[in-house]
């Protein structure tokens, strides 16, 4: 019943007079429309398009449109295109009056455009012409194309004159949708003619020699020889590099979301076993920049102080325990670290050892001024200071370690740093160790170039540990298979000249490096003056004490046969210039009494520090006697007494 009355009423409307009126209107605006409008395309066209993002598309700004009124017409010539030929209109959308049948008006500007269009088409003035954008009612691929390329011959001279050189990223768009490119290159070159289309210039560059543009040296070859990188303080990256990151990591447990230390650092990595972290008083400040170098101190505030004073009492009762309930109060606190992991390594606890040095270095390092560097080589530490001497003994410590564990490359890194810190005055004499550090690491390359730069002001080569393993670097460089056969020739006539000097120099090093690598030499070294035991008895007291630190720690690098063959055949050449009277034999042996009287304060911690036996064996007797009571079982006052004493 109720379904009947919605017809009834639905029947009533449609017969009004002004429904009917409405059909009919609408149908004659379909038939109207119908007549008006072209043929259907059988690909449907894009719609239209605002003239903002028209020039978007073109890489055009708003006042610079190249295109005049009548750019982008051109003459309908066959006849099969007539009867899909528009009415023109003007910029306004108004109808010009000379508007005919010669041309029609392009509604969307990117109907026509074809990939086989824009990389065929000729290029006017640094671009293509826009005169392939004109036909908007052209049907079929064939005949547009036709139309397209006859147009751009007819019209090109006034594309020319009305479009001025820019540069258009539209092609380069419309081909990365058709052809699906995930990278774009949009850089364009300027000439003076104009811009050049991307296109040609990457042909140009594909059809060059491959070769890569002259330029600067790489930044390596620009960095200062004590230039530290921060990814070799890690020293998971070299042993990633030797056993890969699962070996490494493969133990270790995520990081928790909830960071427990304040700050990121670069000489250690917090570990969850430590203590929470808090401030202990320790702090740097700048103190002066003059000439590109920034010198910087630690603090200790009041509180510090206080602690600094129980640990002095502490390590004179001579209990380690004092210092274990020191650190239970404060336990950051960087002198009773250090102190208790001599404690742990005198018992043989090396892994409990270094982790107390880790903890010390992170301590300092959060203390560190925003614009103090590990990396730049600009910042220096005066050891003269006290507060700064416990920053040189954890890094120290530290590289001490990790060369035990097997990381040269990283300890290396570290000595740098020490170096850098101070590197005129050099407190703990780093420069009897790096040389070693750098062959162990098989950095060759480095160790040259240190000698190179610093052998004019610092006379390297009067130190015998220089003396010996820049040859020795030059001769494992020229072992190499990777390198030209001239530098290699070249790299063993170097080597071979060098150690002829050295050995002229020092020829008491010969035979005890001998007697270390297990060679016994022939009756011709062995029964010459110049190589006898004279020439190692007769010697000064201070290069005894060198000779003995460099066999003690590097002798094992002259093992390999390849090495002890040259070695001989460099000693016969040695032998045969002393015989003949070379001048350079008696300018040595004078150079020796001058230069070697007595050692420097310096030399005199790195043996200590070094704990060497031959090195500390040749000690004057008050170091001697010093050196004794530091390496007891108890914990000494000495230690406490070279770290803030001297």
């Amino acid at each position: 019943m109720t379904e009947r009355k919605f017809r009834r009423t639905a029947a009533r409307r449609r017969s009004t007079p002004a429904s009917r009126q409405r059909a009919v209107s609408a149908q004659a605006r379909r038939a109207l429309s119908s007549a008006l409008l072209p043929a259907p395309r059988r690909r449907r066209p894009l719609g239209p398009m605002s003239r903002r993002a028209l020039r978007r598309l073109r890489g055009e700004q708003r006042g610079q449109e190249p295109l005049g009124p009548d750019a982008l017409q051109f003459v309908l010539r066959d006849d099969d295109d007539a009867e899909e030929e528009g009415p023109k209109r003007g910029p306004a959308g108004r109808r010009p009056r000379d508007a005919g049948k010669e041309g029609v008006r392009v509604n969307n500007r990117f109907e026509l455009i074809d990939v086989e269009d824009l990389e065929e088409g000729p290029v006017v003035n640094g671009e293509r012409p826009d005169c392939l954008l004109a036909d908007a009612a052209v049907s079929g691929s064939k005949r547009r194309s036709q139309s397209g390329s006859a147009a751009t011959k007819k019209d090109g001279e006034v594309a020319e004159g009305a479009a001025p050189p820019e540069q258009s990223n539209a092609s380069g768009k419309l081909r990365k949708k058709k052809k699906k490119q995930k990278n774009k290159k949009s850089t364009a070159e300027a000439s003076e003619n104009g811009l050049e289309d991307i296109d040609r210039i990457l042909e140009r560059i594909e059809d060059g020699s491959g070769s890569h543009p002259p330029g600067p040296p790489p930044l390596s070859s620009k960095k200062h020889v004590l230039y530290v990188e921060h990814r070799h303080l890690n020293p998971d990256t070299e042993l990633k590099r030797y056993f890969g990151a699962r070996a490494v990591l493969g133990e270790q447990r995520p990081r928790q979301r909830q960071r427990v230390y304040p700050k990121c650092t670069w000489l250690t990595t917090p570990k969850s076993t430590w203590p929470r972290y808090t401030k202990p008083g320790l702090s740097m400040r700048l103190l002066e920049s003059r000439k590109g170098l920034s010198c910087f101190a630690f603090e200790h505030s009041e509180e510090y102080q206080q602690t600094q004073l129980r640990f002095l009492s502490a390590v004179e009762s001579m209990e380690p325990s004092n210092i274990v309930v020191l650190l239970q109060t404060s336990p950051y606190h960087v002198d009773s670290l250090l102190q208790l992991s001599d404690a742990c390594r005198f018992q043989e606890d090396q892994e409990m050892a270094r982790d107390l040095v880790e903890r010390a270095l992170y301590s300092m390092e959060c203390a560190f001024h925003p614009l103090f560097s590990l990396t730049s080589g600009t910042c220096r530490l005066d050891y003269r200071r006290p507060e700064n001497r416990s920053f040189y003994l954890a890094l120290y410590k530290q590289m001490n370690f990790l060369e035990k564990r097997g990381c040269p490359r990283t300890a290396l890194e570290y000595c740098k740093l020490i170096l850098s810190l101070e590197p005129d005055e050099d407190p703990l004499c780093m420069l009897l160790l790096i040389d070693h550090l750098a062959l162990r690491a098989r950095n060759y390359e480095y160790l040259i170039r240190l000698f190179q730069e610093w052998e004019a002001h610092r006379n390297l080569s009067q130190l015998p540990n220089f003396a010996f393993s820049v040859p020795l670097a030059y001769f494992l460089l020229s072992q190499q298979a990777d390198l030209p056969e001239q530098e290699l020739n070249c790299a063993r006539e170097k080597a071979s000249l060098l150690l002829q000097q050295a050995l002229t120099m020092f020829p008491g090093v010969l035979t005890p490096l001998l007697g270390y690598c297990s060679v016994r030499p022939d009756a011709t070294v062995t029964s010459h003056r110049f190589f006898g035991p004279e020439a190692e008895i007769s010697q000064p007291p201070a290069l005894s004490q060198l000779v003995s630190l460099y066999l003690g720690r590097s002798h094992f690098l002259w093992k390999e046969p390849t090495t002890i063959s040259w070695l001989e055949e460099t000693v016969h050449e040695v032998l045969k210039a002393v015989d003949a009277g070379d001048p350079a034999v008696e300018a040595c042996e004078s150079r020796r009494k001058v230069l070697y009287q007595r050692a420097p304060r310096n030399i005199h911690r790195h043996v200590i520090l070094s704990e060497i036996k031959e090195a500390v064996a040749a000690l004057p007797p008050a170091e001697s006697c010093q050196s004794w009571k530091h390496n007891c079982s108890l914990l000494s006052v000495i230690v406490a007494k070279l770290h803030h004493g001297g």
